[in-house]
Order: structure tokens, then C-alpha cells, then sequence
């Protein structure tokens, strides 16, 4: 049987009806390990296998500021008692309270699957039922998605069509600048889905052709051995600065291309004078970018010299603005690539978050694929993802956003089906405490994770390998099969089982499922797709799409609206979606807003924490929160791959030899990596990959808080979210910056205590 995930496609073998072993597909020429890690976890004994009520709100009226979240026991009840009290609590507080105090809490990846998408089922349920307030914009890229717009105009994600694709890299660029590197780790993993891996030998290929890469990042393995990539070491959070030197070096070279910047950009006259100091002061010289970047002056220029001379590509990474002003370097990026002259030619200019996911690079889109219908939503609330927090704690505070004055609603139940806040949120000790606040916090989960624990009422529900659905990967040319694989565990049921008997309870059954069951509902997002693709010629029939397990969809040419090649060759005939119809790099629209933190062209800002800052001389390490390589964020943290990946039980923290002997830190030692906002214990890893004064700890090890509830209590296992800080990137984006992050690290005296984060909590019956 096919098995699609976010980290690839998979053969299950069954055994009289007991899953035997997962194996990678003949055709994908490099699987994820991901995959068979998938087998142990899915009876091991953190399994959600009856639904179960935390023992506190059973035993008492429903209250805010219930301090026992996350410690508290639980009791396991009947489905028919869980629908009753869910059902009870959702009219109780839309009763009382209002519909805006719902939240709908689903963000993260989930599982693949088009019928079976958590946050689409979730949130078409909220919304029949009245509404609820919703999020807006994503952990991983909260900074690019509301700059890009202003920039370069058009969709937050339609750069990912703009940009070169990696066949066209190979072609025709000679040299590629990647701030923020190319870790081919994150490749991975596609959302939605992905047949077979190609990233790693498209970089091959590029490689091959003779196209030579700069990684410009903290961390030497941040791009694949094979590319050969000259290595410079940056500063964390000084991107912008570099770049600015470079800049900086063109203008005043007469290197820059003057003849793109007139026709097809605006505000670079004004851009030019911060440039040379005339604003400031301060001239943003390759000497004093060195001075902040720890990039030499000479390599700066010279990097200037060579980006104009050849054809060139500058990308960055997501990464770089996940951190204060995290807006910065993703506009001074484009701008650049603009002076740089390789803007709109072909496999040249500007691209972001390469090999970030496996089809960035590889394919411009895929034709239409149905989903879960969507309901439009009655309440007009939302809130900026990473501002959750700052909701249950400030409610009715009023904050920036993107030009606009929003007023944090105050929730009462925080609903949460798909993804995992305490892994994706930073600070988690002021999330917990935030936690407190809503009077109920329902949850769907398959395992007993830190988000369970800090539910109310947790629903067990079916992982991927236990429902009936089919993948479409983001820009995948592929449909593959998903049939159930086997029966769910315990008492477990897919979410959409669990909505539809919740509608039933509220009223609106009929209008939830339209009368389908789910493998009704999955032939009919199927056969959709295939009507609006042309029938037979386009795809198989749904039986012959089920037994064969794949599909490819056919993709027309099309124009590509916003083309930077359009551009350049009649910025009047083909303009981009912004206010002047070209590149802006100066924004009217944001100067207008008057943020002190993000002005009208790219700028820059000292972050609050970086090497430079005083808090350095307590705290002298940079923290690098990356991704994991052993899973998809916080998923299958349980699984075989990700375990075997741990040091005792803890992540691997990766420290220089210079900053680790001076701390007596040898291989293998089991280390505490602290702040004042917590600590966390991991294994120590010695490697001069990482610069000195950087330490890097990838996200996903579920926290495994000593005491939780208590405020600074050590983590058993490895969480760096308990050392980030929970702070915007800036009034515009209000994102995330997790990357932002000072810390010490010293050997742990003590004895260490045993991984608790896969127990499942008391459980009564």
C-alpha cells in the first residue's frame, strides 16, 4: 500500500493486517529516513488511545486561570461524553462570550492529505458553527510574507513561481550568494506531499555545470558538501549589513545596474543617500559592514566586484527572518539583486528559501487540485500567528500590524487540532503561564505530546496511516494514493469523524459532510480534480488512481505573472502588483505607516540580542534554532529516525572546540544550555561547522519540563524554544524572531534525570 507524507512516498507492507515495515519507493532517488521511524511510533505508548478529560475542569465548572494545565492527571471517558462536553463548551462560550472567543488553533504541517487536512476541517467546522478567530501568516515565514507584497507585489507566496527554478540555475548562472546557506536537511520534507526527492541532484547538476555557491551563514554544513561552497562565517542577525557593505561598494564603484534600477525600480535615488551617510552619517562601507558581520572588508568587495561581473543569483533562507527586523535582510535582498544586473535574466537575480522544501526550485506550481471546501469565516478577528501569547495575556491591547491597528480579542477556548504551539512558539514558560488563561483548551492528538498535556480534553485521532485520502504536494506534478493502511489505534478517529459528531450535536451535520462519507468525500475531490483538468486525458479513473497508487497532472505553459524576465524587457507593458508598478525599494505605503522599527527602504537595525549586544557578556553564545534533520518539526519526535538521533536521550547541541574547551565541554557530555528565560539539557556535539560564538540546537524535541507550571523549570529534553525570545520581529510582520537568542552553555553537575517527554500522563479511569 502507497503511504504519502510531508517527508515523501512510501510502500507499507502489511501482515495480516499488522503493519510490518515501511518502505522508500523504487523511484525516489533520495528518501527521507524519516519515513520507517513511522512504524514503532504508531503503538508505542505515547498513543491518545481514549478520549480523556483532565481531572481539574472535570471536576469543576470550566475557569480561567487554572494553574494546574500541563501537570494536572486525567480521566478517560466515552466518545459519547466527550461530544457532550466539547459540544456543551462551544455553545456555553459562544453563548456568553461571543464567537470571536473561539480560537481556531490549527497551524503546522499536520499530515499530508487533501480531504484529511486538520486545519481545513477544523476550520470549516468553526465556521459553521458561527465562527472563530483565526491566524494570520506562519512561524516559518511571518517577516517575508508581509514584506514580499510591498516589495515585489502579488501573493505572499508568489515569488515561489517568480524565481529561477534550479534547471535554469544550471544553465545560465555562474555564481550563487545563499545568505542564510541551502541545508539540504529541510529539503526533505514538501507540504502536502511529494513522490520523490530531487533537490540534492538538481544541486548536483548546478554544481556540475560549473556554477560556483557563497554560503554566507554561521554554520559551514548549512549547504551540501558536494557544491564545494566557499564558506563565510557571518554574525548571527547581520545579514542586512553585509549586504548593505556590498551595496554600499557597487554604488560607489559605478558597478551597479543603473539602467534596471531607473526603469524598473522605484526609490533607489533615496536608498542611495542612507547609503553614503547623507541621512546618518554613517557610511554603510565595506569597513563598517566588517566591523558589524565579522566578514573582512576585503571580502566584501571582493564579493561586490564578482556578483556584478558575472551572472549571478542572490538567495536567502527563511532562517535570516526569523529574527529581530527579520524584515530587513529579505528586502535588502531583493534590492540587492537589483543592483547586482542579473535581476530578470535567466536563472539569475533573486529567489528565497531554496532547499527549504523540496519543490522550491524544482517546479513553478501544479495545475488545480480540490480540497476541503472552505466556509467563509463570520468573524473578521485574527491575530498574527506568533502573537498568540501576547493574546491570552493582553486581551483587548491594541497592536501593529502591516499598517493596521488590531485589537487582541479575548479567547475563552482555544481550539487546536493540527500542528503544535509548544513547539513552534517561543518562550514556552510565558506561554505556559499564558496557557492558564482560556477557560477550556480542547485538543486532537494521536500521541500524549506537550501540547496534550496542556489540553483540557484531548480526542484521540487517526494518524495518516490509519484513514483513506490522497496527497497533491505544493507545486508536486503528482497525485499518490493514500489508502488506509490499518485500523486506528485504540479508540481513535479521524478529525473529520470527530467534527461530524460534534456538528450533529450543534445542528449543522448535514452542512458539515454534505451527506458523504470519507471515502465518498475523497472520490469527490477527486473526480473534481479530474473534471476540471479534462476528464481522461488529464487522469485515470478514481479505481484506477487507487490501484496503480499515482497520478501525474499534466501542467499547460502559462504566463508567470510578476516575471522579474517580463520586467526588464517592458517595465510599462508588463508591471508588477505594486503601488508604482515596479520594484519598490522605497515603500510609500510602509514609510506612510511611520514604524519606528521598519522605515520606508531597507535599514539597519542592531537587533536586541546578538554578539555585539551588552547582554553578551553574560550570556556570550548565539543561539541557532534551526530545523531538524531527524523529523518535521516537532513529528515523529517518537519515531525511530529521531531517536536514534539523540545523545542520552537529548538533542545534539553543536558547539565549536574553541568555545567548548574553555567551558570543559568534552563529546558526548550531557551540558545545560541556559538563559533567564530557562534551560534545557542536550548532548554536546564538538564541531568546528558551527563559528565560534554560536551554538546550534534544532528545534522539535518535545518539552519535557521537571515541574510544569513552574516558570523556569528545567527542560529534560532539549527544547530551545525555552531559551527564545517571545518577541515581534517588528510592528510590521509582528513574526517571529526565535533567532534572536544569547545563551551560555556549561556541563551539567548534576544527575541527569530521565526523559519523560513520550509518558503519557496519569490516566484514571
Amino acid at each position: 500500500m502507497s503511504v504519502a507524507t510531508h517527508w515523501g512516498s512510501y510502500v507499507a507492507v502489511v501482515d495480516s493486517g499488522r503493519l510490518v515495515r515501511i518502505e522508500p519507493s523504487d523511484d525516489d532517488p533520495n528518501p527521507s529516513p524519516i519515513g520507517p521511524g513511522m512504524v514503532a511510533a504508531a503503538d508505542d505508548g505515547a498513543r491518545v488511545l481514549r478520549p480523556a478529560v483532565r481531572k481539574g475542569w472535570l471536576n469543576g465548572e470550566p475557569r480561567a486561570r487554572d494553574s494546574a494545565r500541563g501537570a494536572d492527571a486525567f480521566v478517560e471517558v466515552s466518545w459519547d461524553e466527550a461530544i457532550t462536553l466539547v459540544s456543551d463548551e462551544l455553545r456555553r462560550v459562544r453563548s456568553h462570550h461571543g464567537d470571536s472567543a473561539v480560537f481556531g488553533g490549527s497551524y503546522g504541517w499536520a499530515s499530508a492529505g487533501g480531504f484529511h487536512n486538520a486545519q481545513g476541517q477544523l476550520h470549516r467546522f468553526l465556521a459553521l458553527g458561527g465562527g472563530y478567530t483565526d491566524s494570520r501568516n506562519t512561524y516559518s515565514t511571518a517577516a517575508l510574507e508581509v514584506i514580499l507584497p510591498h516589495v515585489i507585489g502579488g501573493h505572499p507566496w508568489s515569488y515561489l513561481s517568480r524565481m529561477p527554478m534550479w534547471d535554469e540555475i544550471a544553465e545560465n548562472c555562474e555564481l550563487v550568494v545563499a545568505f542564510g546557506g541551502l541545508a539540504l536537511k529541510n529539503s526533505q520534507i514538501n507540504p502536502g506531499g511529494l513522490a520523490r526527492h530531487r533537490t540534492r541532484n538538481l544541486q548536483r547538476q548546478c554544481r556540475e555545470a560549473g556554477v560556483r555557491f557563497v554560503n554566507v551563514s554561521p554554520i559551514r554544513s548549512d549547504t551540501a558538501g558536494f557544491l564545494d561552497a566557499e564558506w563565510l562565517p557571518v554574525i548571527p542577525n547581520t545579514d542586512t549589513a553585509a549586504m548593505l557593505g556590498i551595496a554600499h561598494t557597487m554604488l560607489v564603484n559605478g558597478w551597479h545596474d543603473e539602467d534596471f534600477l531607473r526603469r524598473c525600480c522605484v526609490g533607489f535615488d533615496r536608498f542611495a543617500s542612507y547609503l553614503v551617510g547623507e541621512l546618518d552619517g554613517i557610511r554603510k562601507d565595506a569597513a563598517w559592514a566588517a566591523e558589524i558581520t565579522g566578514i573582512s572588508r576585503e571580502v566584501i568587495v571582493d564579493l561586490a566586484r564578482r556578483l556584478t561581473t558575472r551572472r549571478s543569483l542572490i538567495m536567502v533562507n527563511y532562517a535570516v527572518q526569523r529574527a529581530d527586523h527579520g524584515e530587513q535582510p529579505i528586502w535588502m535582498s531583493v534590492v540587492l539583486a537589483a543592483m547586482a544586473g542579473s535581476m530578470g535574466r535567466p536563472g539569475c537575480g533573486w529567489g528565497a528559501g531554496y532547499a527549504t522544501m523540496d519543490a522550491t526550485g524544482v517546479a513553478r506550481g501544479r495545475p488545480f487540485v480540490a480540497s476541503v471546501p472552505e466556509v467563509s469565516n463570520p468573524v473578521p478577528d485574527f491575530i498574527p500567528v506568533a502573537r498568540i501569547t501576547d493574546t491570552l495575556l493582553h486581551p483587548g491591547e491594541t497592536i501593529d500590524y502591516d499598517g493596521r491597528r488590531l485589537t487582541l480579542p479575548e479567547l475563552r477556548l482555544i481550539y487546536w487540532c493540527g500542528g503544535n504551539p509548544f513547539h513552534h512558539h517561543q518562550d514556552l514558560h510565558r506561554l505556559s503561564r499564558a496557557w492558564q488563561r482560556p477557560d477550556t483548551v480542547v485538543v486532537h492528538e494521536a500521541w500524549w505530546n506537550t501540547t496534550a498535556k496542556f489540553a483540557d480534553i484531548v480526542l484521540p485521532v487517526a494518524t495518516t496511516l490509519e484513514r483513506d485520502d490522497f496527497a497533491a504536494g505544493l507545486s508536486d506534478p503528482h497525485l499518490v494514493a493514500m489508502p488506509k493502511v490499518r485500523e486506528p489505534a485504540g479508540e481513535s478517529r479521524t478529525d473529520h469523524r470527530i467534527f461530524a459528531a460534534l456538528a450533529c450535536r450543534l445542528g449543522y451535520e448535514q452542512a458539515f459532510t454534505e451527506s458523504r462519507s470519507e471515502i465518498e468525500w475523497v472520490r469527490h475531490l477527486y473526480e473534481e480534480t479530474r473534471a476540471r483538468l479534462g476528464g481522461e486525458a488529464a487522469l485515470p479513473s478514481f479505481d484506477d488512481f487507487w490501484r496503480s497508487s499515482t497520478a501525474e497532472l499534466t501542467a499547460s505553459p502559462r504566463p508567470i505573472p510578476g516575471s522579474f524576465e517580463s520586467l526588464r524587457s517592458d517595465p510599462q507593458g508588463f508591471p508588477l502588483p505594486t503601488p508604482s508598478g515596479r520594484i519598490e525599494i522605497f515603500s510609500e505605503e510602509i514609510d506612510s505607516f511611520g514604524y519606528d522599527d521598519c522605515a520606508g527602504h531597507p535599514k539597519w537595525f542592531e537587533p536586541v540580542e546578538w554578539l555585539r549586544a551588552d547582554l553578551s557578556g553574560r550570556f556570550p553564545l548565539h543561539l541557532i534554532s534551526n530545523q531538524p534533520a531527524s523529523r518535521l518539526h516537532s513529528q515523529y519526535d517518537n519515531g525511530d529516525h529521531s531517536l536514534r538521533s539523540k545523545i542520552r536521550g537529548r538533542e545534539p547541541v553543536t558547539i565549536n572546540p574553541s568555545d567548548a574547551a574553555s567551558r570543559g565541554i568534552e563529546d558526548g557530555m550531557i551540558v545545560r544550555v541556559h538563559n533567564d528565560r530557562g534551560g534545557c539539557l542536550a548532548g554536546a556535539v564538538l564541531s568546528d561547522d558551527v563559528m565560534p560564538g554560536v551554538v546550534q540546537l534544532s528545534t522539535g524535541a518535545w518539552w519535557d519540563p521537571v515541574q510544569p507550571g513552574l516558570s523556569g523549570t528545567l527542560d529534560r529534553h532539549s527544547n530551545p524554544n525555552v531559551l527564545t525570545a517571545d518577541r515581534p520581529c517588528s510592528r510590521l510582520s509582528q513574526g517571529p524572531s526565535a533567532l534572536s537568542a544569547l545563551v551560555d552553555v556549561e556541563v551539567y553537575g548534576d544527575a541527569v534525570p530521565d526523559v519523560l517527554a513520550f509518558v503519557p500522563p496519569d490516566l484514571e479511569q
